[in-house]
């Protein structure tokens, strides 16, 4: 193996060439590319790896960000994928900072922002997704925070201040999370929602109640049906949230949480097809033999469900590489994990697995105390468990998804009675 070197233009790690083979490349510098280059590693395949990210910051875990290190719980150190010296020590040229600005599919190449040209053997796209901007008058001043890179959890951290006013847009996942470390900071918040209730298309009526009810305990001021109008301020600096009733809200910083949207640009351009992301087989492989996408940005097909799925979430950036990699070398490798994530609010700990397009149940039925938010929720169509959500309950993720996959009819008194094991339902 190669010995760690830097250059200006952000490489480190070995010299990615493979001797007389292209390497294979990996576009996106993000926790999916480092553990794709991991996989590849660990399955035995010993030519070039060319990492790629315009982030000047090494592969990093994003749940942090709005979780442990936004609360100043966690280390800077704690979030990476993996120290310095990997890179080298398994012979992976990282280049960050460093864009690309097109993809030759039928040259095999991609185009790096300095007019360079990468060959590769095989390519996987491991871009992520992008905030959604707010579109409306006043959205650009200083003051409006989104969060998607670790500087963006600095900014807010530098925000959340005791009796600063935090005003917070968009109650999904983001949102509710920024809000519970802003009012662990001692901040006045507020969360504008355009629909009647949080993570409610995300988790339906029944459960959405659970997390309006956990927030304005803790003092969020919750507002529902809210619609942005403007965002106001004074010498570029936002100073509040004008709402399309006329009525406003002061804020000191105002977070942008109205979703993620696939970064899907290069692979658009490049010609392949692209529908709610990058289209991919089972095997993660899209349009093009050679070109394959993960994580995020991949709009992959799953066997068990027999449909195409997005999710967006840590564990497809952890777990999807492995498979792309065993495919990238020829193996036969589906990606076929049920979906799962999980979330930290307050003393609120939970985790879903399973999934459940909107809409897409008959019921929501309880096993546990829900006031006492210690219980797991399950959604169900024609009698079969499609998704489970536990929280404050822990171990039980396995058995969980062992009803998922199984996909027959239980006995719904079995399944909310807490005497009964999750395993004999």
């Amino acid at each position: 193996m190669s010995t760690d070197s830097t250059n200006s233009t952000g490489t480190t790690g070995g010299t990615g060439d493979g001797g007389t083979e292209h390497p294979y490349v990996i576009v996106g510098a993000s926790l999916g590319g480092a553990k794709a280059a991991q996989a590849l590693r660990e399955a035995g395949y010993r030519g070039g790896i060319v990492l790629i990210g315009d982030e000047h910051e090494r592969p990093y875990e994003r749940p942090p960000l709005s979780k442990g290190y936004l609360l100043g719980k966690s280390a800077r150190e704690k979030i990476y994928v993996h120290p310095p010296q990997w890179y080298a020590e398994h012979d992976v040229t990282l280049r960050l900072g460093t864009a690309v600005t097109a993809i030759d599919p039928a040259a095999h190449t991609v185009t790096l922002a300095d007019h360079s040209r990468v060959e590769y053997a095989k390519l996987l796209l491991t871009t992520g997704s992008v905030p959604r901007r707010l579109p409306v008058p006043g959205a650009d001043q200083d003051g409006v925070l989104y969060l998607r890179r670790v500087e963006d959890s600095d900014r807010l951290r530098a925000a959340f201040r005791s009796g600063g006013r935090i005003v917070v847009i968009g109650a999904g996942w983001i949102g509710l999370e920024t809000a519970a470390a802003a009012r662990a900071a001692g901040a006045e918040v507020t969360v504008l929602e355009a629909a009647e209730l949080p993570l409610l298309r995300v988790l339906g009526r029944e459960v959405a109640q659970v997390f309006a009810d956990l927030h304005r305990d803790h003092g969020v001021d919750l507002r529902f049906g809210a619609k942005v109008a403007e965002l106001t301020g004074e010498d570029g600096q936002v100073t509040g949230v004008r709402l399309a009733d006329g009525s406003s809200v002061a804020a000191d910083a105002v977070v942008v949480g109205i979703g993620i949207a696939p970064d899907t640009g290069l692979a658009e351009a490049a010609g392949l097809e692209i529908e709610n992301g990058v289209k991919t087989d089972e095997h993660l492989r899209t349009s093009d033999p050679d070109v394959y996408a993960a994580g995020d940005v991949a709009n992959a097909f799953h066997p068990q469900l027999g449909r195409h799925i997005r999710v967006e979430h840590w564990a497809n950036a952890v777990n999807q590489p492995q498979t792309a990699a065993r495919a990238m070398l020829g193996e036969d490798a589906a990606y076929d994990r049920v979906p799962y994530f999980f979330s930290d609010q307050y003393d609120l700990g939970m985790e879903y697995v399973g999934y459940v397009e909107p809409g897409g149940y008959d019921k929501v039925v309880f096993r546990g105390d829900v006031k006492a938010k210690e219980f797991i929720a399950f959604w169900l169509k024609d009698g079969r468990v499609l998704a489970g959500m536990n929280v404050n309950i822990w171990d039980v993720v396995d058995p969980i998804r062992n009803l998922i996959r199984s996909q027959r009819t239980v006995d719904v008194d079995r399944l909310t009675d807490p005497d009964v094991p999750l395993g004999d339902v």
